[in-house]
């Protein structure tokens, strides 16, 4: 397989530059659930961002956050209430449990915080809205952890997409294959989880919509828990299907069902088919078939940053994110029609 001399990353390109913050950035913590190693990393790469402020949920964070050097001098509070009224804060993590995150995502954007939430960023539509008029009416600045479009292999797709080398995207199909391991006891009720479908399918919907440039108007499908009694109510197996607004689909494949023996924890899969060609990225590596030649993998890719420094820089510079706040509200809306269209086995406008 043939690599691709040469692709036109211009969205890539404005990314590779450094960031410029305004001194020391006092950034808090709500959490040590998900994707909080977006903050550490940010501390890691940027000196000037600090973790003044943790709020831990359990012992188990407690000795998590002990472990963890740049949280040694965060002040650490029980009630994220109590942290967000004594501290002054630059921008807050919110990684905390699912059923929760609407509700501390809406105190920090009521005080005028700019906020980064782990994803679901809300468990139901009516939560959703809700935040989105909080969002609107305050204008406070919001991402959520939707870490994957950040990464060089999808961020090539997207300009791959965008060149027309593949025509008009009519078919996507995304995967997300994980071992299921053990699960904190707060995944295996759907009221404090909200469902398979929003917590990883959210990453694939994502990626298909930032990658394609098109936006999903129907969803249905199915979900279930099948042979996993431990983790109760978490499905472990999950697939729906999307209407695209040009009129084309895409199939979304979630599972729990990997075996412990793969070599990697995850199998994540991403393919875009348009009426001229394929991209597509499996075990690691972006391929490419068009009008052009045969199959040939993609190695040069672009060079990226972080979500949460693309965040703090239009926080801080009032550049466009790579992820806008639109962007958040729509997936976040797609994910939770697809599962409540898997819970009533209807097809659902979204």
């Amino acid at each position: 397989m043939g690599a691709l001399a040469a692709l036109p990353f211009a969205a890539a390109r404005a990314a590779e530059n450094e960031i410029r913050l305004p001194g020391e950035v006092r950034l808090g913590l709500l959490g040590l659930e998900g994707h909080y190693s977006e903050a550490l990393n940010a501390v890691r790469d940027y000196p000037a961002i600090k973790i003044v402020a943790l709020e831990t949920l359990s012992d188990e964070q407690d000795q998590a956050a002990a472990r963890i050097p740049a949280l040694a001098t965060a002040t650490r509070y029980k009630d994220y209430r109590r942290l967000l009224d004594a501290e002054k804060l630059d921008a807050v993590c919110v990684c905390d449990q699912n059923w929760r995150r609407a509700e501390s995502v809406t105190a920090c954007l009521e005080r005028g915080i700019p906020t980064a939430g782990e994803k679901p960023i809300a468990s139901s539509i009516e939560q959703l809205e809700g935040l989105q008029r909080v969002a609107d009416r305050t204008k406070t600045p919001l991402t959520t952890l939707l870490s994957m479009r950040y990464e060089p292999a999808f961020v090539a797709m997207k300009e791959i997409v965008a060149s027309g080398a593949i025509g008009q995207p009519i078919l996507l199909s995304g995967q997300k294959s994980y071992k299921l391991g053990e699960r904190r006891d707060w995944m295996k009720d759907r009221k404090t989880f909200g469902g398979t479908i929003p917590y990883i399918g959210c990453h694939v919907v994502d990626l298909l919509y930032f990658i394609s440039g098109q936006d999903m108007t129907h969803a249905t499908g199915f979900h279930a828990n099948v042979g996993a009694p431990q983790v109760r109510e978490m499905e472990n197996t999950c697939a729906f299907s999307l209407r695209l607004d040009n009129g084309g689909t895409a199939e979304v494949r979630l599972d729990y069902l990997r075996p412990s023996t793969a070599p990697t924890h995850g199998d994540d899969r991403i393919r875009v088919a348009g009426t001229k060609g394929v991209v597509e990225y499996q075990h690691g590596k972006v391929s490419l078939i068009d009008a052009d030649g045969p199959p040939r993998e993609i190695v040069e890719l672009p060079k990226t940053r972080s979500l949460l420094a693309d965040f703090l820089d239009a926080v801080f510079n009032g550049s466009t994110p790579m992820l806008t706040a639109p962007e958040v509200f729509r997936v976040a809306r797609i994910v939770l029609r697809a599962r409540d269209a898997a819970d009533t086995g209807r097809v659902l406008a979204i």
